[in-house]
């Protein structure tokens, strides 16, 4: 008889009971649905009572692998997906057959500058070494899609670093861009959950130029540094000329809706050198982030 532990468990494993579920005999007991092992019925999982569930396992499935790869710490990068890479801006103009797509098509283009800046950002922050504990900072994370997010995860490619993807279901087909790492390939069904794995590691956060998805992500992150619910970051916003002229940020303080101390939480920058100084004179300042 071999020695037991007493610190092991004496209960079987959930994986090995799930595999003996399967073997079941024929009867039209087990063949019910009622008699699934509750967390194998998809069904079941996907009841409209069940959402606090689903919202429980979306928040701790990417939370425990995180935590398993110990990343400490992301720099996540906002951006649209529409702008093109410089390879590809040509290709877009060619497509566009009226005028007014010809204009669209050029505002685009003249924006891929700034996919060639958050590849090199992506690269930079990539260096960033992991400390004694073998904690990682400043991990890449991106919404794991096309353009300005696949621009971040293939800068961070570029020098064999590890890098994250947070991506979501849509009505319309598509897929985590190639330069994710595949064990750090998250899909989401809430946009809240998903939004809430961008901010609870990230230590820096570059925002380009981008449509509602990227608006949405931004001013969130304002408003939850704006109200004390995060401690301040630094948030690097890429391309003044486009941001001045979709947003007027002066006019929301003349109009007394925000306070002048309010855009100081805004670093204008236009390179992937600047935002990096940014960066690392806010943690020369404040210390390196924790690997708690």
């Amino acid at each position: 008889m071999s020695k037991k532990n007493p610190g092991e468990r004496i209960f079987r494993p959930a994986r090995q009971e799930a595999h003996d579920a399967t073997v079941t005999i024929d009867t039209p007991q087990t063949q019910s649905a009622a008699y699934r092992l509750a967390f194998q019925d998809t069904e079941f999982l996907l009841r409209e009572d069940l959402r606090p569930v689903r919202f429980q396992l979306e928040l701790l499935k990417p939370h425990l692998l995180l935590e398993e790869a110990k990343i400490a710490s992301t720099f996540v990068f906002y951006g649209s997906a529409r702008i093109p890479s410089p390879e590809k801006a040509q290709a877009l103009i060619d497509a566009a057959k009226t005028d007014r797509d010809q204009r669209i098509a050029h505002n685009l283009a003249a924006k891929a500058k700034y996919y060639d800046e958050a590849r090199k950002l992506a690269r930079i922050a990539a260096g960033y070494p992991a400390n004694s504990a073998g904690c990682h900072h400043f991990v890449v994370c991106s919404g794991g899609g096309p353009s300005i997010m696949e621009a971040a995860n293939r800068g961070a490619h570029d020098v064999g670093a590890q890098t994250i993807g947070l991506n979501i279901v849509l009505p319309h087909e598509q897929a985590p861009n190639e330069y994710v790492t595949p064990d750090l390939s998250f899909q989401f069904h809430y946009f809240a959950l998903r939004k809430m794995h961008f901010l609870m590691r990230a230590r820096a956060l570059a925002v380009f130029p981008g449509g509602f998805g990227t608006f949405d992500e931004f001013f969130e992150l304002l408003t939850l540094v704006q109200t004390g619910k995060i401690d301040p970051i630094p948030i690097l916003l890429f391309g003044r000329d486009f941001w001045n002229r979709v947003v007027d940020f002066e006019a929301l303080v003349e109009e007394g809706v925000i306070a002048p101390s309010d855009l100081r939480l805004i670093n204008w920058v236009e390179t992937a050198e600047e935002a990096w100084d940014v960066v690392e004179a806010f943690y020369e300042k404040e210390g390196e982030p924790s690997c708690d």
